[in-house]
């Protein structure tokens, strides 16, 4: 199964350890060297999804200025897939990586 750029980078995220969803968005942000921007929508959906697949829980709940915060952590079920994606993702790689740069053909004049 390939997964979302956006849920590799969630998950990724949360790899040091639980994070609330604008943390995640931010360090997401800084681990995709700035390709992934997740609207807040955006992340809450893919975190409910990723809940549901069981690949995280929440592991802390808190009211911060009158919200709820979430802390979201990887379960085993999480690192597995997202270390299974990176796998994946460096054999792919490595189909052009380790093959020897394209020879340049000359061009003859018509």
């Amino acid at each position: 199964m390939t997964m979302r750029e956006q849920s590799y980078f969630a998950l990724a995220a949360l790899i040091d350890g639980p994070l609330h969803g604008y943390a995640i968005i931010k360090r997401a942000e800084e681990l995709s060297g700035g390709r992934i921007r997740m609207a807040a929508g955006t992340l809450y959906a893919a975190l409910d999804r990723l809940t549901a697949e069981q690949l995280l829980r929440v592991v802390e709940e808190k009211v911060v200025n009158g919200r709820a915060r979430r802390y979201y952590d990887l379960t085993d079920e999480g690192v597995a897939a997202l270390r299974a994606e990176a796998d994946r993702m460096l054999q792919a790689a490595r189909v052009v990586t380790e093959r020897r740069a394209p020879r340049v053909r000359a061009v003859k004049p018509a």
